[in-house]
């Protein structure tokens, strides 16, 4: 590699879920390829800040609307006994979750990519953006060794905060009507967790749980995930926005992730607000910690085992593309002739301004399906986007901001940009047609064939 200028057909920038799929699926679509991550490691929020079980490859009633690239992640984990693959959410939330483990996920789709010979930068950082007219024609990328410029045909921002649109000016907007965004989460885990006292107290007392959970069945399933414990926590009377406590079993056996912390108020965009919010999630780990061995049965010899490098951030710039994706689409199940990726997951707003999620349901346990142009931004012809960025509404974006959907979102990307690239035309006019065939070729789920259900 040139340590001043780089040259490819395709530029993906962010290496987390979407821009992994991305960055694989234009290789194998036969664009020459590089892929640019800010960290040592690959993996976005799955990795960085602890996000997991990954939510959910199913809708409700148990349909598989989520496959290809994603589907091979987890097919490789499970070969190599990092993931016991889809499993139903003891919570009742969804109808599957997937359970992972992260450090070989790091490695998995690092084999992925050479296998598909793409290229791999890390510790390089996205400073610059370089226009002419209506086309990126260069990215300047920040590292150890200098400067480098990044030329390519067509770039897909899978930077989770859309910073490559944003700063080649395309159009975005943020947050909910008060442009206030979702709180941010700082995960963490704990090791040493007598599994067997959590479930007998669930049992015993099932009033103190999320009406869904799946406690009756207890004895047949494993358990994934709890939500719930809420008269434990309305005593301790934390200062954490919160109704209650919400983990998930794993990796390891007497392992669990916890997602209780809530940093509220604050724009991650802003790195002033993005400081405060990483001390304060920080500080309430250790709050946290001693809830937890204080007053949760089976935690009474826990410790904290890992915390997140980074805060969790759910929400920040939504580039506004060719079509707007709305709560109304994701909520009636809407299909698209341009459908590039589908998803189960439903709408999952964490209150912006204090305590509460908001949850709505996709009608009859179903799916929706996100179309092209909602990855297509204004303005810029030759730029895709790749994850929670996509052009969708606040709520909207609720629900495509989960990983499988960024996955299977990456996927299209990736090959539409490839698509772009050999045929030297705008992202906006690649053939749809060929799009979807070669997803459907890929392995992608498109919603025209009825997919597998998992009981």
């Amino acid at each position: 590699m040139n340590e001043k200028q780089l040259q490819y057909d395709t530029a993906i920038l962010g290496g987390g879920p979407a821009g992994v799929a991305a960055a694989i699926s234009a290789a194998r679509n036969g664009a020459k390829t590089i892929l640019i991550e800010r960290y040592g490691f690959l993996g976005g929020m799955s990795t960085i800040a602890l996000v997991y079980p990954w939510m959910t490859f199913h809708s409700a009633a148990g349909e598989q609307v989520i496959r290809g690239i994603a589907q091979e992640i987890v097919d490789r984990l499970m070969a190599v006994g990092a993931s016991p693959g889809h499993l139903r959410d003891t919570i009742g939330f969804v109808h599957t979750l997937t359970p992972y483990h992260p450090e070989m996920y790091k490695v998995v789709v690092q084999e992925m990519l050479q296998e598909a010979g793409a290229d791999v930068l890390l510790h390089s950082s996205a400073t610059g953006v370089k226009t002419e007219e209506s086309r990126i024609s260069s990215v300047m990328l920040q590292h150890k060794s200098g400067i480098t410029e990044l030329k390519a045909k067509v770039f897909v921002d899978a930077t989770g905060d859309g910073d490559v649109a944003y700063m080649a000016g395309a159009p975005w907007e943020q947050g909910n009507a008060d442009n206030k965004v979702q709180p941010m989460t700082m995960k963490f885990r704990m090791r040493g967790v007598e599994l067997d006292k959590v479930k007998r107290y669930m049992q015993q007392n099932p009033q103190q749980f999320y009406k869904k959970s799946m406690i009756a069945e207890l004895d047949e399933l494993p358990l994934t995930g709890v939500m719930g414990f809420y008269s434990k926590w309305q005593e301790a009377d934390l200062p954490i926005e919160r109704e209650g406590v919400l983990f998930f079993t794993g990796p390891n056996e007497d392992e669990v992730l916890i997602n209780v912390s809530r940093v509220s108020g604050l724009d991650p965009t802003k790195i002033e607000d993005l400081t405060k919010a990483e001390i304060e999630g920080r500080r309430q780990v250790l709050l946290l910690e001693r809830f937890f061995q204080e007053r949760i049965p089976g935690f009474e010899q826990a410790k904290v085992s890992a915390v997140g490098t980074q805060i969790g951030i759910r929400e920040t710039r939504r580039i506004i593309g060719n079509y707007v994706l709305s709560g109304e689409d994701v909520l009636d199940g809407r299909r698209f002739d341009d459908v590039i990726a589908r998803s189960g997951y439903p709408i999952d707003i964490h209150n912006p301004e204090g305590k509460g999620v908001t949850a709505n349901f996709i009608r009859e346990g179903g799916a929706y399906d996100i179309p092209y142009r909602s990855i297509v931004p204004l303005q810029i012809s030759n730029l895709l986007l790749a994850g929670r960025c996509i052009s969708t509404t606040h709520e909207a974006q609720a629900t495509t901001r989960l990983t499988p959907s960024c996955m299977a979102i990456g996927q299209a990307a990736g090959a539409a940009a490839a698509l772009a690239a050999r045929y030297g035309c705008a992202a906006i006019d690649v053939p749809i047609r060929e799009l979807q065939e070669r997803l459907l070729k890929g392995g992608a789920e498109l919603g025209t064939e009825e997919g597998a259900r998992i009981s």
